[in-house]
């Protein structure tokens, strides 16, 4: 009989040499490249955070910033790492063929089937459509920006009343560009828009480098320190935590790697976190440098308005960020189909209640679920055959209805809501720790429980720092609340 430390680290899920003794496995082969994985996790990670770097290093000093930038994206890193390795466990377990990785798999695997998976799932859905309408309120906030700009430097100012100055008016065009695109299946699809994002990271790059090193620091910059600590300090720090959050495009990215094995993971995982930490480190400390003290919480806004360099780096930010739209859309969908496809299966049985054949076959699927829940660990039983490889593919009809739930309410609150600070604050407190340290931490450690060396102990440490980060972030959020 096969015991839980079968499926534990001991033989890893990966393990090339392990495939014959293992069961059948209905293998999942992608057709993205290691290229297009990367540019889509490095779009995912280097978001509008990087203009509040440069603040986040005033408030802490050049050094204790530099550490804090590395740190974070270390953390952010050795997460992703776990990740990818739990990823390989999904669909070996006998009866589990035809599974694809994914938080709700793992936790079903470490946990069961019961409330604490469903609860990891609406933490990710909330993450992330929390994020995707924080990045339609920058874009519909920064166009009017933009467009003002481009008049002056054009020497043809608008009118107080011209639409292009209307906020409601962009949010409604780049719906129309990012609509479409939030329908496509596959991240893969979405690599030309994560290149053409990624180009406008690399030219704000310029912008502060370039601008640093032909002007010098500004006129009115204020004081450069090796290092400071005080109430600003914590404040800024979550800002760094968070900026490389991008756990939640890690198991789409491991389905679709072409010829997939761990050497390949660590190759996107190293790529994408290593790009974002450069990028981080160099915006902060150029900025810093640049405006001291002084900076502000947006490094593009310390530059002149009318100056047309300036002007396309505002138009490279709504960009980055619009185009980004898309990424948390998909996994907000995959979570969401995870907690409600249960209610597409009751109305798919309904339709099809008489054919007492495939009502026999989902009811012996629901024997099988109600006995992973008692013991997810234990395998099911099984001939040594791959069935119902696609059982668990999202359906058309629920693929167009949860994409339009989360697109359409989000353009709404997008439209009317012009703040999304406090709410997004404490969605970032839970959501991005949770899916970044907490769940990657205690997947391995649990997975990976019988393996020898350190890994999974520095894995359950990652666990804990999340809780310990979560708190922080929680208790800082509700004095801020109370302040306010």
């Amino acid at each position: 009989m096969t015991t839980e430390r079968d499926y534990g680290a001991a033989s890893p899920p990966s393990s090339p040499s392990s495939s014959t003794t293992r069961p059948k496995k209905a293998i999942h082969e992608g057709h993205a490249s290691i290229t297009s994985s990367v540019v889509n996790l490095t779009n995912t990670a280097v978001g509008a955070g990087a203009l509040a770097f440069p603040s986040a290093f005033a408030s802490m000093g050049l050094i204790p910033g530099i550490l804090s930038c590395a740190g974070s994206g270390g953390t952010a890193m050795f997460g992703l790492y776990c990740l990818s390795r739990c990823a390989a466990v999904v669909g070996t377990r006998p009866g589990d063929e035809g599974r694809k990785a994914s938080f709700n798999e793992l936790a079903r695997l470490t946990f069961g089937k019961g409330w604490a998976t469903r609860l990891f799932d609406l933490a990710i859905a909330i993450k992330c459509f929390g994020v995707s309408v924080s990045y339609l309120i920058i874009c519909k906030t920064l166009l009017p920006q933009v467009c003002f700009t481009f008049s002056k430097v054009f020497h043809h100012p608008l009118p107080e009343d011209s639409i292009l100055l209307a906020s409601h008016f962009w949010l409604i065009v780049w719906m129309v560009v990012v609509v479409p695109l939030s329908f496509l299946k596959t991240l893969d699809a979405l690599r030309f828009t994560s290149q053409i994002a990624l180009l406008t990271v690399v030219y704000l790059v310029l912008v502060v480098v370039g601008w640093f090193a032909v002007k010098g620091v500004s006129p009115t910059h204020g004081e450069i320190v090796l290092g400071r600590f005080g109430r600003n300090t914590l404040s800024n720090f979550p800002v760094q935590v968070f900026a490389y959050t991008c756990s939640q495009n890690l198991f789409p990215i491991y389905n679709e790697l072409k010829n997939k094995n761990q050497k390949k993971m660590n190759t996107v995982i190293v790529a994408s976190m290593g790009s974002a930490a450069a990028v981080y480190e160099v915006i902060g400390i150029i900025g810093y440098l640049t405006f001291g003290s002084k900076v502000g919480s947006n490094i593009i806004a310390m530059y002149p308005p009318t100056s047309m360099i300036i002007a396309i780096g505002r138009l490279g930010i709504v960009l980055l960020v619009g185009l980004s739209y898309p990424l948390q859309v998909l996994p907000c969908r995959q979570s969401l189909h995870h907690l409600t496809h249960g209610l597409f299966k009751r109305a798919q049985r309904i339709r099809s209640s008489g054919n007492s054949i495939r009502s026999t076959e989902e009811n012996s699927e629901d024997d099988e679920d109600n006995e992973s829940e008692i013991n997810p660990l234990v395998p099911k039983p099984n001939d040594g055959t791959v069935k119902n490889v696609h059982k668990h593919e999202m359906s058309k009809l629920e693929f167009i209805v949860l994409t339009t739930a989360i697109v359409f309410p989000g353009f709404l609150i997008a439209y009317n809501v012009h703040e999304l600070e406090i709410i997004l604050g404490f969605v970032g407190s839970t959501g991005s720790t949770i899916i970044t340290f907490i769940l990657p931490g205690f997947f391995y450690f649990r997975l990976f429980r019988e393996e020898t060396g350190t890994t999974k102990w520095w894995a359950l440490a990652l666990g804990i720092y999340g809780f310990a980060v979560m708190a922080f972030c929680l208790t800082f959020n509700v004095l801020n609340l109370v302040r306010k």
